[in-house]
């Protein structure tokens, strides 16, 4: 079975809030610590790996592109240096806008040009390949005062910007930039029961817009917000809004049991895991930026509201009507490592194997899960569209997910096996850039990958005002933050007439 390099449009492997996590979580790597994962290099595991076993345990699972979806401007030098320090991967990562102060200021004042010039000029100072909104507003309300902001249109102060116009703006500046990837949406509300309500209101928000939605099984809960036992899947209305819409796209974050490690940039939500799981906590507040909270987590069959994460996210897969518009993954690592994608492979090929585990969920889960009624399984072409080719599409990148005319040779070969997490979990080859780099599941060649960026023409203009505010808010000075072309000769940048 021959497929291109698998690409992953959403996880988290590089950049200050993995490096925390990894500081956090010594405990993460037991059992692991003499593991070799390469040649030459060694490195640790768990649900957080070293640089040097991302690459390597991504290769060897057949993927060779991979996106990082959250990176504080300020964390994208540091990101760098961990992108050139994980092997074979060709990789990007997507820049945090959605709380960032100077952007909500503008927002506020309805300068939408100034609006572009911004995220225009941030693009090309953090070598970033798009953009990234995360709760927007609601980051920088908990950092005020440990709120947040619950509906589209609340006022996040002083700035006069709402939910709403940052989602609005920043999609639309993502077009008109001419980005490779559209604006990449985290929303409102995650984890609560209810949300599912904010995120039908944000699909309808960005009508006529080009957006991602990302771990979209996080936002897809009824129930009441002041009880958790409440929460049950509201996929089937959810579904029924995106498939009318056929500019959106989603990855699902599927939860999978066992122990992994939660980090987001929604610093209320780290908070309220911390809280609810009594687990220790990470937190970072970055700058005037965003937030970070790093907390690890243990998904149990057992537990109802893991069972219901368990369901809601397969429930989407399997109800979504066009899989080009759809990516696989697990949020890595909040709802399962990468490692376990095989898994999640063979879940989505066999109705039996899903109805095995929905036997062992709590009875209520069991009763009222829609889940147990779909019977479709995927095909092998439909795995190879939501691991290559839809991911490639969804993020631009128009030499990844394919083997025709102009692709680059990134390609995985299986041998067929009934047991599709087998199949999946062992390639007998992976060839990168031409180049055997799995054999048998061994690593035989070292290999660089590329790291992208994205070219973007914007009114220089305003860096004398963005100057004037960096010196006078912020701890970092405006000639000390942009990344310099000495710095990033090795960064690749794609233009509009790349994608």
């Amino acid at each position: 079975v021959v497929m291109p390099g698998g690409v992953d449009t959403h996880c988290h492997i590089v950049g200050p809030k993995v490096n925390g996590a990894r500081s956090l979580r010594p405990e993460d790597k037991t059992g692991y610590l003499e593991r070799s994962v390469g040649r030459s290099r060694s490195g640790t595991l768990g649900s957080v790996p070293s640089t040097f076993a991302t690459g390597y345990q991504y290769a060897a699972l057949g993927y060779t592109t991979a996106v990082d979806a959250a990176v504080a401007p300020h964390g994208a030098r540091h990101a760098l240096f961990e992108m050139r320090d994980t092997p074979i991967l060709d990789q990007a990562f997507l820049v945090l806008v959605g709380n960032h102060q100077y952007l909500m200021k503008t927002i506020g004042e309805k300068d939408q040009a100034r609006v572009d010039s911004f995220i225009g000029w941030l693009i090309h100072a953090t070598r970033a390949f798009g953009i990234k909104v995360v709760n927007p507003g609601g980051v920088e309300r908990w950092k005020q005062d440990g709120g947040n902001v619950a509906t589209l249109d609340e006022i996040v102060e002083p700035f006069g910007a709402t939910p709403r116009s940052i989602l609005s703006e920043t999609a639309r500046a993502a077009e008109a930039l001419k980005l490779p990837h559209p604006v990449h949406v985290h929303g409102l509300n995650l984890g609560l029961p209810g949300n599912f309500e904010t995120t039908l209101e944000t699909f309808k928000a960005l009508d006529g817009r080009k957006a991602h939605f990302a771990h979209i099984q996080f936002h897809s809960y009824g129930g009441d917000p002041n009880d958790p036992l409440t929460l049950d899947s509201r996929v089937e209305t959810l579904v029924e809004a995106f498939n009318s819409r056929s500019n959106h796209s989603l990855d699902v974050g599927q939860v999978l049991f066992g122990p992994t490690t939660s980090m987001t940039a929604d610093g209320a939500v780290g908070y309220f895991l911390h809280r609810v799981g009594g687990s220790k906590w990470l937190n970072h507040d970055v700058e005037l930026e965003t937030g970070c909270g790093v907390v690890p987590i243990d998904y149990k069959d057992k537990n109802l509201i893991h069972a219901w994460q368990w369901t809601i996210g397969l429930e989407w897969f399997l109800r979504v009507n066009d899989p080009w518009r759809i990516a696989l993954g697990t949020d890595h690592p909040n709802g399962a490592s990468f490692r376990a994608y095989p898994e999640l492979i063979a879940l989505l090929m066999n109705r039996n194997l899903r109805d095995e585990i929905i036997a062992r969920l709590p009875k209520r889960v069991r009763s009222r899960t829609p889940l147990k009624d779909i019977s479709r399984e995927y095909t092998l072409a439909e795995i190879a569209i939501v691991t290559r080719a839809a991911p490639a599409k969804i993020l631009g990148l128009k030499d990844k997910g394919h083997l025709g005319r102009g692709a680059c040779a990134d390609v995985t070969i299986y041998l067929p096996n009934a047991d599709k997490r087998v199949m999946f979990e062992f390639p007998s080859y992976v060839i990168k850039s031409g180049c055997v780099v799995i054999d048998s599941g061994e690593p035989r060649e070292e290999r660089t990958g590329t790291i992208y960026c994205s070219s973007t023409q914007y009114d220089h203009e305003i860096e004398p005002d963005v100057a004037a505010w960096f010196d006078r808010e912020s701890s970092t000075r405006f000639c000390h933050f942009a990344i310099s072309e000495e710095d990033a000769t090795d960064v690749v940048a794609l233009d509009g007439a790349d994608h």
